[in-house]
């Protein structure tokens, strides 16, 4: 029997046992695993993950009973310390030695740490591994100010950690943007905009010249190369990692003149019987690969040379990425810097909204690469595209919706040889085979299948796409039916528990777990809406709800883009009264918010703390407010103009009913958020034809119309029924409401259930205004149930001691200041700048 030895169980580490495992190595060999850490591989892709409540369990890359299945010897915390080359034999720290026949390499790469007094002093880390991030987060507990060395992808997680821990985060970058290797000058400005206005400090094209130590050598700031200095208790470097060769080295295998251990195609090593894979090694290229995709490749690569089996070469790796980084999406791919001869560039930049699309295409029209910023939608579906001429010319491709971008392309576009998962390298064909070979029919199914989806994660989304084509219509992975006919499995069942839900209905392979971030808060906002029927407790924070609602309802307010939240009042119709007014401005200036009235002629003040948010609130409702839902799926306001009363145009009274229907469907949680407005003449002031159901008042009564949006992809409403008398109105509104968040997808606005729903807005109108399904009494019944049971959400909260014990900061709460938050008196003023849309070439730029 062969001994295999790995050195190094981290994710690439792990994926070579998979890879072994799959092809039946290791029913026939002993296979050795030495891992320096004192765990398992883990996802350190998502490391950062961590600060948001996924415990070092969770990130866990290893199946439970995977090493037992497959006889593999696994010593966590006994790292290799020695190979004898000669002898074909491994030492490790603990004084155990093991022959070997086969040798892999797996030792990852170490955090690079630029030459810099004061590196070694307390308060210094480095950002790599789980026992990083524990160091970090104790010692932040007693911290105000960080510094993060290294503006690239790493140094952007470790910045997001620090402000996520309470720290005021300054990110220092010796190139002169965010992120140089992935984006262009252009893409890292966006960049650079969205994350300072954010309220971290970003210093560019300049490096860390000393770390300031106070006289207890602990971290007191740090000076930078151009002089300047910057408070500091904490500093971070991610600043790039240099491959781990010292073993390879010591044992007189070759190294590349910048590191790395140089392997052939097939990833062996100067030694034929010792291979190297990930980051430690050099590939037949030359490079150093620092990203986990082309890790997997090598593990693969060298799998199948150990089993003897057709040798796959690795010559060269897809360097594309896509993150979220401080909530920012990045994404590049291809020849993103438009380094090919005679290149094009087509670029759209918004820098209001802080997005940048550049692709990069030949003379010919090939598509070469490409980087977005703000808005990476289309990465999943212009990577595959990468190396073709795609179907729509390029400057609509990188138009957003509303400015006369065509439809998004749809997987069709793709042909079978596209590559939908480059971190294992799986094509639009495999994908398909898998549901028709092997009958896969759901993204679980899929990811066990072919491993598609189970890397980074930027793939699920094109699958999901790819796999309604043949037969996959479930709400998500865990559940086999649609978000309606969960609907109706709730109702009918008076289910009152997501757990039952998953238990009972759920896919064979979900049941018995947590669920998913798709399904989850899907469910509470049935069980929220159907609470009356049911018998359920329709409040969001109560019992098992708690734990299924998204990070605005968790808090019952809005976050924003600082880490701050909003406090948004109801004012029903924008009525309000002097003293209501007078305790909102109160309440502004005593906890420094800024105000502004908005759209929906409502007053939101925002920049507040989350621990701040029950004392906000408890004087709010002493006064007489209440929610104005404006986190959540639900109604939002009823907007109106001034009606008869004093307009002297105005036919009704538009005033009055837009309060009547505020009050009437508030707390109403939906698929999606719902707006409305009522306006008092055919002049149309409130705008009602660009709401979700809107309401204009004739000579006659009102008229009443469904589906519009104001929104990205702007929609007129439609007529549904005109002169209707006050109960009239009330009644189909009713029941459009009801039948919408009966039927409709999960965040589907009324706009597009509308036009989706076969039959459109004559079916809609056959089943709400003529009853031809007999819904109707149903509909109206559910309706008088939701309005008998409403309850506000924050007058609730604020009696409950062990609710409110939810709204503390993650450090230094209560009563302490949140470093985070970055208060304004006043409306900053900015610049808008228009979006641009150009193709450059060398020649020169032309603007369209």
């Amino acid at each position: 029997m062969q001994t295999i030895v790995l050195i190094g169980h981290g994710m690439v580490g792990q994926r070579f046992l998979e890879a072994l495992a799959d092809r039946g190595v290791t029913e026939s060999a002993r296979v050795v695993v030495l891992c320096e850490e004192p765990r398992p591989a883990y996802d350190r892709v998502h490391l950062t993950s961590y600060f948001d409540g996924t415990s070092p369990e969770e990130l866990s890359m290893v199946e439970d009973g995977f090493m037992e299945r497959h006889g593999i010897e696994l010593y966590v915390g006994d790292p290799a310390t020695g190979v004898d080359r000669e002898t074909r034999t491994v030492t490790a720290r603990s004084g155990r030695t093991f022959a070997y026949d086969t040798l892999v390499l797996a030792t990852g790469s170490y955090p690079f740490v630029p030459p810099c007094p004061g590196k070694d002093a307390e308060g210094v880390f480095v950002y790599r591994t789980i026992d990083d991030l524990l160091a970090i987060e104790e010692y932040a507990r007693n911290a105000t100010t960080g510094v993060v060395v290294g503006g690239g992808l790493l140094g952007l997680e470790a910045a997001g950690a620090l402000k996520g821990l309470g720290l005021d985060t300054h990110i220092v970058e010796f190139a002169p943007r965010l992120m140089a290797v992935q984006v262009d000058e252009g893409g890292g400005s966006a960049l650079r905009r969205t994350i300072a206005g954010m309220g971290l400090g970003v210093h560019t094209g300049r490096g860390g010249k000393e770390i300031r130590t106070d006289e207890g050598g602990a971290v007191s700031g740090m000076l930078l190369t151009d002089d300047s200095e910057l408070p500091a208790d904490l500093v971070v470097f991610a600043a790039g990692i240099r491959p781990r060769d010292d073993l390879a080295r010591a044992t007189g295998l070759t190294v590349g003149e910048r590191g790395g251990i140089v392997v052939d195609t097939a990833c062996r090593t100067s030694d034929p019987a010792v291979y190297a894979i990930g980051e430690c090694a050099q590939a037949a290229d030359g490079r150093v690969y620092g990203l986990v995709a082309p890790g997997y490749e090598m593990a693969q690569t060298a799998a199948d040379a150990i089993a003897g089996e057709a040798a796959r070469e690795f010559t060269g790796a897809d360097m594309s990425t896509k993150l979220k980084l401080l909530g920012v999406d990045v994404a590049s791919f291809g020849d993103a810097h438009g380094t090919a001869d005679g290149c094009l560039d087509v670029v759209y930049a918004d820098s209001r909204a802080g997005v940048y699309k550049k692709l990069v295409v030949a003379p010919s029209g090939e598509l070469l690469g490409g980087v977005l910023v703000g808005d990476a939608d289309a990465y999943s579906m212009l990577r595959p595209l990468t190396g073709t001429v795609p179907p729509l010319a390029p400057e609509q491709l990188v138009l957003p919706a509303g400015l006369g971008a065509p439809a998004a392309l749809g997987p069709d576009a793709l042909p079978a040889e596209a590559v939908v998962c480059s971190c294992h390298n799986v094509t639009k064909g495999r994908i398909l085979d898998a549901v028709a070979e092997h009958e896969c029919t759901t993204l679980p199914e899929i990811k066990k299948c072919t491993k598609a989806g189970t890397g980074c994660g930027s793939c699920v989304k094109l699958i999901g796409q790819l796999l309604p084509a043949t037969g996959d219509q479930g709400l998500c992975g865990c559940f086999p039916v649609t978000r309606a006919e969960l609907y109706e499995i709730i109702r009918v069942r008076r289910i009152t528990s997501y757990t039952r839900v998953l238990d009972e209905h759920g896919r064979p392979e979900a049941r018995g777990g947590e669920g998913c971030e798709v399904c989850k808060p899907a469910v509470a906002s049935i069980i929220a809406s159907l609470a009356p029927a049911i018998g359920a407790d329709g409040y969001v924070l109560g019992g098992e709800q708690a734990a299924l609602q998204d990070t605005n309802d968790h808090f019952l307010a809005n976050m924003q883009r600082n880490g701050s939240y909003s406090v948004v009042p109801r004012i029903p119709g924008g009525e309000v009264t002097p003293e209501k007014l007078i305790v909102i401005g109160e309440v502004a200036r005593d906890f420094g918010l800024y105000t502004k009235i908005t759209g929906g002629q409502r007053i939101d003040l925002f920049g507040a703390r989350v621990d701040q948010l029950p004392a906000i609130w408890a004087r709010l409702v002493d006064a007489g407010f209440e929610s104005g839902h404006a986190y959540g799926k639900a109604l939002r306001t009823v907007k109106s103009c001034v009606g008869r009363t004093w307009c002297r145009y105005g036919v009704q009274d538009s005033v009055r009913m837009a309060i009547d229907l505020e009050l009437r469907y508030r707390g109403l949680r939906a698929p999606h958020k719902l707006k409305s407005a009522v306006s008092g003449c055919a002049r149309e002031c409130a705008e009602a034809q660009s709401k979700d159901f809107g309401v204009i008042a004739t000579a006659n009564g009102w008229n009443l119309y469904v589906g519009g949006n104001g929104g990205m992809t702007p929609r007129h409403a439609d007529l549904l029924a005109q002169d209707l008398s006050d109960a009239e109105l009330v009644r189909l509104i009713d029941r459009f409401l009801m039948f919408y968040i009966r039927t409709a997808d999960r965040l589907e606005r009324t706009s597009v259930w509308l036009e989706r729903i076969e039959g459109g807005l004559d079916h809609v109108r056959d089943v709400v205004v003529h009853d031809s399904l007999g819904l109707c009494d149903e509909l109206e019944a559910l309706m008088r149930a939701h309005v008998a049971g409403y309850r506000d959400e924050w007058a609730e909260t604020l009696t409950d001691p062990d609710r409110l014990r939810r709204f503390v900061s993650f450090v230094n709460a209560p009563g302490t200041p949140d470093p985070t938050v970055r208060f304004v008196s006043e409306r900053e003023q900015i610049k808008p700048d228009l979006a641009l849309l150009q193709i450059t070439s060398p020649e020169g730029t032309a603007v369209r």
